[in-house]
């Protein structure tokens, strides 16, 4: 079985240093918030050339941090798309905030710069914020967002979950929005051995009510809570250190998988299916290949073709924000055919750092047989 992302192997090509830096930790008998999250705060925020990171539990926690800190609450909306998992809904929920849906451009995946724009110009004294999530890796649309969030004075949140590492035009990620949100999650470009998050930033203000969100609400003084909304979000000790050696091979990592999609793309060319953009140039440092996905109207038959060959996939994202039995029934919905398309087109393909050419052109090889079949 080819799997869709093989974490066992991943691991194990550094399992020297990472035992290392887990023994470290061990040996200090400081677990929670010290040095070595410390050290991995400063590495990070250095890495994404913003002066501040706030490690945090997860990546929904940090999209739920940023907005509580932008001071967004109950019964505000949130802008942001509804094809992308559902982890902007779930932060949403935690603090009443309200989604306001924006389809998503054919093409690129990712949010429509265009109907932003046209939902800012039409209901922009609503919308506190806006996430841009960073869909499979691929930034596309970002400087637009970007303008337009800026043109209309609302907060841009970046949801860099699935882009670690990713450059547009001579700057990272997480550093184009007024807060970057980060998962570490063990599938993610940058991932722990276990759940973990972050908050990037460049506004000392916004770093600071952070620290305080994620931990209690205490400020200067320990058991005194200052702010309302705080909970107990902190990235620990192992996992801190764990990153520290994974942040020295991030961008190794991503030069490989952005081979790895270069190498599907001219291997999937000419075949009946549709990949986001054209990842056929593998030096585009805006792409980090962290899903490869394509798109087919016979998209379940292509799966269950791949399975009987051995081959793993995975769907993401079966079904849209809007159509979740979660989602709340006042949320601004305006038409999303987009999303609602792609949700039952898209198919991810095996695509991790330690994969082989050679499976890439195996599972390159049981597409084409699928097509021949018809």
């Amino acid at each position: 079985m080819k799997l869709i992302n093989d974490l066992g192997r991943h691991t194990a090509a550094h399992k020297d240093e990472i035992a290392a830096a887990v023994a470290k930790v061990i040996e200090s008998g400081w677990f929670v918030l010290g040095p070595e999250t410390a050290a991995f705060e400063q590495e990070f925020a250095a890495y994404c050339s913003v002066s501040a990171c706030v490690g945090v539990a997860n990546g929904t926690e940090a999209l739920e941090l940023a907005l509580r800190a932008l001071g967004v609450g109950a019964g505000d909306r949130v802008a942001g798309v509804a094809n992308a998992g559902g982890y902007g809904l779930h932060a949403m929920r935690a603090i009443g905030a309200l989604p306001s849906y924006v389809d998503v451009d054919d093409t690129s995946l990712n949010m429509s710069p265009e109907l932003l724009d046209r939902l800012l110009k039409s209901d922009g004294r609503a919308i506190r914020a806006v996430i841009f999530t960073h869909l499979y890796g691929n930034t596309a649309g970002l400087e637009a967002v970007a303008q337009v969030c800026a043109r209309h004075g609302a907060p841009l949140v970046e949801d860099c979950a699935q882009a670690h590492g990713a450059v547009v035009a001579g700057k990272k990620v997480g550093s184009w929005g007024v807060l970057g949100c980060f998962s570490f999650y063990p599938t993610k470009n940058l991932g722990a051995l276990g759940d973990g998050g972050a908050v990037v930033t460049a506004d000392e203000g916004l770093a600071g009510r952070l620290r305080q969100l994620r931990q209690y609400g205490w400020g200067k003084s320990k058991y005194v809570s200052e702010l309302p909304g705080a909970r107990n979000s902190r990235l620990d000790e192992i996992q801190s250190a764990v990153l520290r050696v994974k942040l020295r091979h991030l961008d190794g990592w991503n030069a490989r998988r952005r081979v790895i999609a270069q190498r599907y793309a001219q291997g999937l060319a000419g075949l009946p299916v549709r990949v986001p953009l054209d990842h056929t140039a593998a030096a585009d440092p805006g792409y980090v290949a962290h899903l490869y996905v394509l798109r087919t109207p016979r998209r379940d038959a292509l799966r269950a073709h791949l399975k009987n060959q051995g081959i793993g996939t995975d769907i993401h994202y079966p079904v849209p924000d809007h159509k979740q039995p979660s989602c709340p029934s006042e949320s601004a919905i305006t038409p999303l055919p987009v999303s609602e398309n792609l949700a039952i087109e898209v198919l991810t393909l095996p695509c991790y750092p330690e994969l082989a050419d050679i499976e890439v052109d195996a599972v390159t090889g049981a597409v084409h047989a699928w097509a021949r079949a018809g």
